[in-house]
């Protein structure tokens, strides 16, 4: 049977953003009582008094909090290239049988084209095509009959190449992402793969995005 200061010190090991917000002072310890106490009687098959929960936060090893965050520091400072691309546009259609067709009529126009920006995100529902502006005018003919549910131009993308081991670290997305909400920054798409992942803004958001990647990379 594991002690109360082993529940709670199990749980916010394993919420970094918790960890961070302890280590920089800024949380509070009864607050964070109630919110992990339902997680706590979980682990422990019982009741537990909230004043238990308050002492083994303030008991938690400082040293378990240095080390997890200072884990999540180390591998946003190996991150890789940062690419920058403009002048693009999104285009968000409703998914349908005819889509997949006309998605292959789009890519036999841009497949000649060098340095053009394609991507696409494919949900249940819905599927998103991030791409340069230059075709923007062929768009509505390409995919004309299909349900367009929404479109944005004037937009940038900041691509990001992560370490490999970034899979394995919780924490880490949160991590960049919370800087730039700090910062007032909005996101409108994020397109990730393994080692990788693009977000695409406003135009008038992206010096100050490439500021706060620069400035967490070094």
């Amino acid at each position: 049977m594991i002690t109360i200061s082993q529940a709670v010190e199990n749980i916010i090991s394993n919420k970094p953003f918790i960890v961070e917000a302890l280590r920089d002072g800024i949380i509070n310890y009864s607050s964070l009582a109630k919110f992990i106490k339902e997680d706590v009687e979980c682990l422990l098959n019982k009741n537990v008094n909230e004043g238990a929960i308050v002492m083994s936060v303030r008991r938690y090893d400082s040293t378990t909090s240095i080390d997890i965050s200072k884990k999540v520091n180390d591998l946003v400072r190996r991150i890789g290239d940062i690419v920058v691309r403009s002048n693009l546009v999104d285009y968000t259609f409703r998914n349908s049988d005819s889509l997949l067709r006309k998605q292959q009529d789009l890519l036999k126009i841009i497949g000649e084209r060098r340095d053009f920006f394609y991507t696409i995100s494919q949900g249940v529902h819905e599927t998103t095509f991030v791409l340069s502006d230059l075709i923007k005018d062929e768009i509505p003919i390409i995919f004309d009959g299909e349900n367009l549910i929404s479109y944005n131009y004037g937009l940038s993308s900041i691509t990001i190449k992560l370490p490999k081991e970034n899979t394995d670290q919780p924490g880490l997305y949160y991590f960049i992402f919370r800087k730039l909400a700090w910062e007032g920054i909005n996101i409108l798409e994020v397109i990730s793969t393994s080692n990788e992942f693009t977000i695409i803004l406003n135009d008038k958001d992206i010096d100050g995005a490439f500021s706060v990647i620069k400035r967490i990379k070094e």
